[in-house]
């Protein structure tokens, strides 16, 4: 099967970190074809970037609409609805897909993101995807997206920070990564913190994959007609 995984953003970077991240999950017989925007902004924190990323987004799902799935690579959902009522494919996105999973993995569970001002996104699709109530918080680190590509002990360690407070505080039995650009920390943070630490890109691979294989396809029956 072939997989498209989106990221919104125009940093070419990020876009690697995210094909590599998808490759290390995805199954054998998978083709990942990983793009990036041509013309959104360089990373998307909170509304306006949002907004700014859509033209972009939608581009490269006309130029790639024949494969068989889509992922949109970041943890706001960006697009995800619009990319919905493009494609007959399944459409999955990260943030949609990690909460999903930590929903099943544990009880509670604390969403770990980058700035405040991204966090009133994140509720609004909690609602619309009926977890609000299995969230016990979103905590942002303040750091921009961009420094996570670099990954210094000091991005690492707020991270940590801000997880010791959710388990502590929230009583989190589960931990979602907020951000792409944190995809690389997954396996590293479960294995310190003996809990699932998610990240949301291997989740919606390995989800677009499984839909793929069931031959389910984006309902046209309604909204996404």
């Amino acid at each position: 099967m072939e997989l498209l995984v989106v990221n919104p953003n125009s940093t070419a970077s990020m876009t690697e970190t995210i094909r590599l991240g998808t490759q290390r999950v995805a199954r054998p017989n998978t083709k990942i074809v990983a793009v990036g925007s041509a013309s959104g902004p360089p990373s998307i924190q909170g509304y306006y970037d949002g907004a700014a990323c859509l033209a972009g987004l939608l581009e490269q799902v006309e130029r790639h609409r024949h494969v068989d799935g889509i992922v949109i690579a970041c943890f706001d959902d960006t697009g995800l609805d619009a990319v919905r009522c493009m494609v007959d494919a399944p459409v999955v996105g990260i943030g949609q897909s990690a909460c999903y999973a930590a929903s099943i993995l544990g009880n509670r569970f604390t969403v770990v993101t980058t700035l405040s001002r991204s966090v009133p996104v994140l509720e609004s699709n909690l609602l619309r995807y009926g977890l609000a109530a299995r969230c016990a918080g979103i905590r942002a680190t303040n750091i921009p997206v961009l420094e996570l590509e670099n990954m210094a002990s000091e991005t690492i360690d707020a991270i940590r920070r801000t997880i010791e407070t959710a388990i502590r505080e929230d009583q989190s039995d589960a931990i979602v990564l907020g951000c792409a650009g944190m995809t690389r920390l997954m396996e590293q943070l479960s294995g310190e913190y003996g809990l699932p630490v998610i990240d949301g890109l291997s989740c919606a691979v390995t989800l677009a994959e499984a839909l793929v294989a069931s031959n389910l396809r984006t309902s046209k029956a309604g909204a996404y007609g």
